[in-house]
Formats: C-alpha cells, sequence, structure tokens
C-alpha cells in the first residue's frame, strides 16, 4: 500500500533541531560514515523545517518530532478519512487530471473511436448526474430482468458465469494470471469472495464496533431494496437474507492472515474433478460460456470456502440467492445510478471509515476514468509531469540501492552461500519498470459513448474481462503494468518478479530532482527500497528468481529468517494505536519486514552515493541537518498521517500496513544509525537495546 506539493525554505543555522539531552539543541553530529569536518549550512529543498516540532526529542517521539506542527496544522478534510502527504500530491495531480478530462470531454471535433473521444465520452457521461437521475434503472433494467428471470439452478449457473464477466463479486473470484509455480503460463486461479463488508470479522464478530458496521450494513441493504421498488417490509426481508447468504460465505472464508500463505492457497487440481467435488457451480461449463473452454486445469485458493458455495447454491432458496445477486449487481455500480443510490453507499462508508462529507462528483469521475480508461488520457499526463531526466535519475537511483541490496546480501552472517547465491539470482533477475508502460493497452475494441455512464461502466467491465480471458493459453505478457502511469503508488509483483513505479509517486514531495540526494532517498529512494525487498519479505522471499512458488532457502536458513521475522511481528503487535486496538502484526508483517529492511539498504546506497560526490570532503547541512538528519526526516515526514478513529480502526483490521505513525518510528527503532545521526542514549524510547533489536539484512 499505498501529498504533497514541494514546499522549499530558505532557513539559518538557527534551525533547531531536538536531541538527547534537551529538546532545544542544534543537530546532532552525524554518523560515524560521515567526516568528523561540519561542512557549510545552506538552504535546503525537499523538507519543510516549519513542519518539525522541536519541543518534542526526536530520540523520545520522532513521528512527532519530524511533523507535529504539520499535523496540528492540516486537520482533516470533511470528505477525507485521512490526510497526509499522498492526499497533498494527489490534490495537485487531480488538477492536472482535471484539466486534461474536461479537455477532452469539450473536444466535439475528435475523431470517432480514438482514446481522446472515448476518455472525454466517459468521463462527460458520468459527470451528467441530471442525465442519470432522469434514467433512473431504465439501462440496468436488462440486467435486473436477466437475473428476476431465473428460475432454475441451472439458469442459476448461466447469470453467475454472466455476473463474472460484470465483475459484480458474486460469490467468488476467478480470473486469469500466472500459475504461481510455473510463471511462464497463465492459468484460471479462483478464489474466496462474495461479501460487501471490508472484512469477514464484521460479519462473525459481536464487539462494539462490528455490531454497528454490521446494522449500518442492513440499513444500507434495505434502502437499496426499497429504492428498487420494494415496499419497507419487503425490503427488510431481502436484507436478511442477503446478510444470511453472505455469513454463511464469511464463516467459510479464510482471515486476512491465513491468506498470506501462499502454498495454503494453491490447490491445482483437473477441472473435471473441481465439478465433481463442486457439482452445483458448474464451473466447466461456465468457464466455457466465458470463453474459456480450453482450461483443463484450475488453481483454488480455499477449497472449504468453495465446498461451503457449493452447499449454499444447492440449499438456498433460488428467491433468496436472487435478492443476493441482484445486490451485487446494484452495489458495484450506486455511482451510475440516480444520486440516491450514491448518497445510500455513503452512507455507509461513513460509519466504516468517519469521513464526513462525500467527494465531489468531479473526484470520484476522475478516479473511475483513471481505473478504467487509465492508460489512454495516462499518456498525456506523462507528457506534461514526467521529464526523461526524472526517469534517468530514479533509474540511477535504483541502481544504486540494488548494488546496496547486493552487499548486504553478500555479507550477511546467517545466510548460507547457497542461498546467498539463489537470492543473488532473484535479485539480478529483478525487473525495473520506471514512469510509464513501453506498452499502451489497446482499447480499441472497447466502445463508450455519452449516451450512459452505467452502459459505459459495464461495457468497460465486460471488455477488461474479455482482455483477461485472451490471456489463457498465449505467452506470458511481461509489458503490462497493475497500476496506471498518474497513480501515486508502486508495488513490486511476485510472479513477475518486478517493481513498478509509475509517474505519479515520481513527484515533489516524493522525488524532486532539485532536492538534495538525503532527501530524495529518503523519500523516494525508501519506497524503492520497500519494494525491492519485498521480493525478500516473509511471502516474497517464497518466490524463486523466475516468479515461481518454490523453496530455494536451505532449511537452516528458512528457520532463521522466520525466527528474525518473528521479532519484526512482536515489536509491532505491542503498537497501540487506541485503547485495546493493537496492531496486527502477523498481518502487517510483509509490509513492516519491507520497510525495515528497505530503509537499511537504502541508507547504506545514501552513503555511497555521498562518499562518491564528496569523498572525505565535509557535507553541506542543508537546513542546518546532516545529510543523515535530513534522510531520517525525509523517510518520516512522507509518513506523517492525520487519521479518524474508525478509519483507523478498520484499517487494523484490514490493511496488511501498520499506521502512519509504526510505519515511521518502527524501522528507526531497530537502526543505531538513526541513533548515531540524531545523538540518541540507551533508555530513551526510540532507542532498543541490542537484545531487543530486529536485524534480517
Amino acid at each position: 500500500m499505498m501529498t504533497k506539493p514541494l514546499l522549499s525554505y530558505v532557513v539559518t543555522a538557527a534551525v533547531l533541531a531536538g536531541c538527547a539531552g534537551s529538546h532545544r539543541t542544534a543537530p546532532a553530529t552525524t554518523a560515524t560514515t560521515a567526516p568528523t569536518t561540519a561542512g557549510p549550512i545552506l538552504p535546503g529543498v525537499g523538507l519543510d523545517v516549519a513542519d518539525l516540532d522541536t519541543t518534542v526529542s526526536p530520540c523520545e517521539d520522532f513521528f512527532h518530532y519530524s511533523g507535529g506542527n504539520w499535523l496540528r496544522n492540516n486537520p482533516i478534510p470533511a470528505y477525507a478519512s485521512s490526510w497526509g502527504p499522498r492526499n497533498l500530491l494527489g490534490d495537485r495531480t487531480q488538477a492536472l487530471l482535471k484539466k486534461i478530462l474536461e479537455d477532452a470531454a469539450a473536444n466535439t471535433r475528435v475523431s470517432r473511436g480514438s482514446n481522446l473521444q472515448k476518455v472525454g465520452d466517459y468521463y462527460a457521461s458520468g459527470m451528467d448526474s441530471v442525465g442519470l437521475d432522469r434514467a433512473g434503472l431504465k439501462y440496468l433494467q436488462p440486467e435486473l430482468r436477466r437475473i428476476d428471470a431465473i428460475i432454475s439452478r441451472d439458469a442459476l449457473r448461466r447469470e453467475l458465469a454472466h455476473q463474472q464477466t460484470l465483475g459484480t463479486g458474486a460469490y467468488f473470484r476467478a480470473g486469469v494470471s500466472p500459475d504461481r509455480k510455473n510463471s511462464s503460463v497463465y492459468a484460471v486461479n479462483l478464489g474466496q469472495g462474495g461479501l460487501s463488508m471490508p472484512d469477514r470479522d464484521y460479519y462473525l464478530k459481536d464487539d462494539a464496533r462490528s455490531t454497528t458496521v454490521r446494522t449500518a450494513y442492513v440499513e444500507y441493504l434495505t434502502t437499496v431494496f426499497e429504492l428498487l421498488g420494494n415496499a419497507s417490509a419487503t425490503a427488510q426481508q431481502k436484507a436478511a437474507n442477503v446478510l444470511a447468504l453472505e455469513t454463511r460465505l464469511a464463516r467459510a472464508s479464510k482471515s486476512r492472515v491465513e491468506l498470506r500463505d501462499p502454498y495454503a492457497n494453491y490447490n491445482k487440481i483437473p477441472l473435471a474433478e473441481f465439478d465433481r467435488a463442486y457439482p452445483a457451480l458448474g464451473l466447466g461449463a461456465m468457464l466455457k460460456q466465458n470463453g474459456l473452454g480450453a482450461a483443463q486445469e484450475v488453481i483454488v485458493g480455499q477449497p472449504a470456502f468453495f465446498q461451503e458455495l457449493n452447499t449454499v447454491l444447492q440449499t438456498t432458496p433460488l428467491a433468496e440467492q436472487k435478492n443476493y445477486l441482484t445486490w451485487q449487481l446494484v452495489s458495484s455500480v450506486t455511482s451510475a445510478l440516480p444520486q440516491a443510490y450514491s448518497d445510500a453507499a455513503f452512507r455507509f462508508q461513513q460509519v466504516q471509515s468517519g469521513t464526513k462529507q462525500q467527494p465531489t462528483r468531479w473526484k470520484r469521475m476522475l478516479a473511475a476514468t483513471d481505473g478504467t480508461l487509465g492508460e489512454a488520457f495516462g499518456q498525456l499526463y506523462v507528457d506534461k509531469a514526467f521529464s526523461p531526466e526524472a526517469k534517468q535519475k530514479a533509474l540511477d537511483m535504483l541502481a544504486n540501492i540494488k548494488a546496496s541490496m547486493a552487499e548486504h546480501i553478500r555479507s550477511n552472517t546467517w545466510m548460507s552461500s547457497a542461498t546467498k547465491t539463489e537470492a543473488l539470482k532473484k535479485l539480478n533477475a529483478l525487473r525495473v519498470k520506471i514512469g510509464y508502460p513501453d506498452k499502451w493497452k489497446d482499447y480499441s475494441a472497447l466502445n463508450i459513448t455519452r449516451e450512459s455512464y452505467l452502459q459505459n461502466v459495464l461495457a468497460a467491465r465486460q471488455w477488461n474481462y474479455a482482455r483477461n480471458v485472451e490471456k489463457y493459453g498465449q505467452p506470458i505478457d511481461r509489458t503490462e503494468w497493475g497500476m496506471t502511469p498518474p497513480t501515486i503508488n508502486a508495488y513490486y509483483s511476485p510472479a513477475m518478479n518486478e517493481i513498478v513505479f509509475p509517474a505519479g509517486y515520481l513527484q515533489p514531495p516524493f522525488f524532486d530532482p532539485k532536492a538534495d540526494d538525503a532527501v530524495n532517498y529518503g523519500a523516494i529512494g525508501g519506497v524503492m527500497g520497500h519494494e525491492m525487498t519485498h521480493a525478500f519479505d516473509d511471502q516474497g522471499r517464497q518466490y524463486d528468481s523466475e516468479g515461481n512458488l518454490r523453496d530455494w532457502w536451505t532449511k537452516a536458513d528458512g528457520e532463521e529468517f522466520t525466527k528474525r521475522a518473528a521479532v519484526v511481528g512482536q515489536q509491532y503487535s505491542a503498537f497501540s494505536p487506541l485503547d485495546s486496538v493493537y496492531v496486527n502484526g502477523k498481518l502487517t508483517m510483509g509490509e513492516n519486514l519491507a520497510d525495515f529492511a528497505g530503509l537499511t539498504i537504502v541508507y547504506d546506497a545514501l552513503q555511497k552515493q555521498l562518499q562518491q560526490k564528496y569523498g572525505r570532503q565535509p557535507r553541506p547541512r542543508y537546513d542546518g541537518f546532516t545529510p543523515e538528519q535530513r534522510f531520517f526526516l525525509s523517510w518520516a515526514q512522507l509518513r506523517r498521517t492525520n487519521i479518524r478513529p474508525e478509519a483507523l480502526r478498520q484499517q487494523i483490521l484490514t490493511d496488511p500496513h501498520s499506521p502512519g505513525q509504526y510505519r515511521t518510528i518502527g524501522p528507526l527503532m531497530n537502526m543505531p544509525q538513526f541513533y548515531d545521526a540524531f545523538g540518541c542514549q540507551p533508555g530513551q524510547k526510540m532507542v532498543r537495546t541490542a537484545e531487543d533489536r530486529a536485524k534480517i539484512w
């Protein structure tokens, strides 16, 4: 998982940085890797020192020291559930994207079938809220009638196949993706699904929070069924049917922690055997109906779930299943229906996230257009926001970080030579994608008009499904991207063994070619190290250099890694952001390991960069801070976050990322390099004893 325009400030040597022994002392001398002679003090770019709270010691609470003033001065807007630098960069990016979309929508002379026409018409149809209200359910009626016409189990199975093409989320997930044990071929993968609340625990637990969300969910269900024309009592009964059915699916679903085990969630079986084990799904006929008739095997993620689903399909009355399918369809397209539907959806979202106000429609339609046609107008965004020079600088940084990772592997004291050889092989095979695809998506088969936004949404889903199905039996497409160019995020793909950084992320304050190396390495460098070391976290390490799920570790090395990773899990499980609410160290394990390992790798990459640039010459102290201090401040300032209690509780339950506060301090508390940079002493809160520190790479 997972913003702010660059703010530059010219400051003097009087800038204060709290250190050990005092809350108001000058910046500490740098770590032992730096020259002993202080360098010149220069105005800096990329860090806003006014955001610091120097009444707090960096060695006691670096999260508030590095951004306490910013946290006080940046309350969460009514339309958001949390607020941080990523949101501010998002606002700036949205302003540019809005201009691109509005220009496309206003261009009535554009040639029919062009990407520009499709982008403009999709956005324009979504912005026509008056037209949506006027149309009512007109364009949804054909789909509603299909569900209403179900009179047999066979007809039900045919409709399930159709709903798969519409991406409604009914019952389970299915799609074509690389075979995790043979990454050179595509496979049909099936996984648990069918739930509308954010997590299965909301269906199963009776604590106050779960009960509140569940009550709001029933209200949402009832409202939608009333909007569809049902009397109040009938709507309540249909809502109860849906909740009961989804609760059965929830009981059979694995937890988020259980889903993190790639071996336990990989079960390849012949299609004929699947049909014998789960006959009510009629999967063979379903795949044939949807263009996958050539498939002879399927990979089942959670067999116990499909066993229960088979029973649900066999025993639940057709009328109740039709209610469920109607709900899944309608709730998946509320933004394309009259305002009352999206208002009902937002009221439920409010209970989950604490958001006070629904985002303006243009922001919602911008996000929808990006999700559907992101590479079509992403090309225009890249031309305006991402220079070849910026791309090259990012590639240079990644090369330095990759070299640092290789050195850490070679110098590792607990890993055998056999495992090191495989680890280096995987690192050398790692693919890097920066900015935008070399090969853009072809949207020529997708028909978009201004007649109906709902028709456009459903057409785009069917086009996307067909595009996915066409991959089966074809060579693996390694040019494909899982994010659009304007996305402010990055990812690592185990099956592809690649790290991907869209142009949207490579913008200030995450990345600024004008900033000093320490700031860039602490900001986007920290992200680069994070994504790179995902290849070696508790999940990523189970895939080899070709992206295959294969154990390439010696038994002793695997056990040692698990033991060291468990220390990180224990540390994060002790963090409590709210009363009686603790971070789930097992759920967040992969992201925590990537934060910690990545920052360690990147710190050494920065030292090599500084050594190459300055040698033993005094290094400049921008804004009065040493490079090491600016590195850690840059890391921290990009993770400062204000978040509503409701959203924080949901994040703890559902998100594999720890809250920003603990992403900031968790890695630093294990790093002697941080202690040196700020002169921290044993006994201070940011300092762990040598016995308590986690160390992997």
